[in-house]
């Protein structure tokens, strides 16, 4: 049986990838349900059935969001033969990401929740814990080129791999800001200058 308040042909799947856009655009407390339930084609009573609350919704479009926006750059930086060719290739991919014409501009991650309320404290802390495993994967990586020898014993890598999370989490301001995807390569540019020399390893 249908449930009710679900219209006919409810698509969750569709539905979900559509609130993802309009979180990812507006943010968490930009977004009302009213937008919401526009974009996703269904009333209000459809919403909580499927999903049960605002929050419940926006937390699953950021699984969503991680799944497949940010597993392909994590993908691409693990895959990458050194730290430092892995570095560069998350920070290219995110580029390609952050100024993809087709999609909103830079990172749900770091744009959804940058003001809140007491009443969306959890939302801040939520996306604030998906940011730290972001730079934790990062300090894996360097971790893992200390043990395979490219990255030099002595390399602060928790350091460095704050310095990386820094600069494509201030990437994705700029891209929102309205950065080229030129610009944007031009300071991973610069910031491999940086990162090669401190992951180089030493005579």
């Amino acid at each position: 049986m249908t449930e009710r308040g679900r219209p006919r042909g409810f698509d969750r799947a569709e539905a979900l990838h559509r609130a993802m856009e309009v979180f990812w655009e507006h943010g968490y407390d930009g977004t009302s349900i009213g937008e919401l339930t526009v974009a996703m084609g269904i009333r209000p009573p459809s919403l909580y059935a499927a999903f049960g609350s605002k929050e419940a919704l926006f937390r699953e479009a950021v699984a969503l969001y991680e799944e497949q926006e940010g597993d392909p750059t994590l993908r691409a930086m693990c895959d990458a033969p050194t730290a430092a060719a892995g570095v560069e290739a998350l920070l290219r991919a995110n580029v390609l990401a952050y100024t993809d014409p087709d999609k909103p501009t830079g990172c749900m991650i770091v744009l959804a929740a940058t003001t809140y309320t007491p009443s969306t404290a959890g939302i801040r802390d939520f996306l604030a814990e998906q940011r730290r495993a972001a730079t934790a994967a990062v300090r894996d990586r360097l971790a893992k080129g200390q043990a395979d020898g490219d990255v030099p014993p002595g390399a602060d890598i928790d350091a460095l791999a704050a310095y990386v999370s820094t600069v494509q989490f201030g990437m994705s301001l700029q891209a929102r800001d309205g950065a080229t995807r030129e610009e944007l390569s031009a300071v991973v540019n610069r910031a491999m200058v940086a990162v090669e020399h401190l992951v180089r390893p030493t005579a």
